[in-house]
């Protein structure tokens, strides 16, 4: 069954506690090469059937609307993934 994948991360003028974090534990862990670090959501919606466009444009609804918050997230990626 195909999947469409949905990608979102917080704007970038929102703080990401939990990227600082991260960031800050790449080094201790050996992992220098990394500056920063932005903590984001995925989600992955399994569809019966064939991917149309239409079923694509209710993904990229679902996502504005109910997947991400759009006071502080940017839905970045929405893409059909076979499997």
């Amino acid at each position: 069954m195909p999947r469409i994948v949905v990608d979102v991360m917080l704007k970038p003028e929102i703080l990401d506690p939990q990227g600082k974090a991260i960031a800050g534990a790449l080094p201790r862990l050996g992992f220098n090469s990394f500056e920063a670090v932005r903590q984001g959501k995925r989600f992955e919606l399994t569809v019966d059937g064939e991917v149309t466009e239409q079923i694509l444009a209710q993904a990229r609804e679902a996502a504005e609307t109910l997947l991400s918050n759009p006071v502080i997230e940017d839905v970045v990626n929405v893409e059909v993934v076979a499997d």
